[in-house]
């Protein structure tokens, strides 16, 4: 939808995948994109030298986060929150459900 405007595919699944989990590392963002490793961690590398995101090192993990003093980053964000409204059902709710701890052990479904 944005590759034109962002300027690749990669750039546009990195920065929806941000924009919905509020922070993402590269491993974890090209697998659950079902995407190159490379090509998620050139986009991830080139947003930060633009401001867009910022990077912190979580032991020997580099996570992104949106850059609070990027001058455009709540137009970025609406403009990518309308994109997610537009997924297709099942992409938009894979997206946005966000588990990080296991089902409890005999918890009904």
């Amino acid at each position: 939808m944005l590759s034109g405007i962002l300027g690749s595919e990669d750039a546009e699944r990195v920065l929806l995948y941000i924009l919905a989990r509020e922070q993402g590392y590269g491993r974890e963002i090209s697998q659950f994109w079902g995407t190159t490793q490379t090509g998620v961690k050139r986009q991830l590398e080139r947003l930060e030298a633009a401001g867009i995101l910022m990077a912190q090192a979580v032991g020997r993990t580099r996570v992104y986060t949106w850059n609070p003093r990027y001058p455009f980053a709540r137009e970025l964000q609406a403009l990518l929150a309308r994109a997610v409204s537009l997924l297709p059902d099942t992409d938009r709710e894979r997206l946005l459900m966000h588990r990080r701890r296991p089902r409890r052990t005999g918890k009904p479904l």
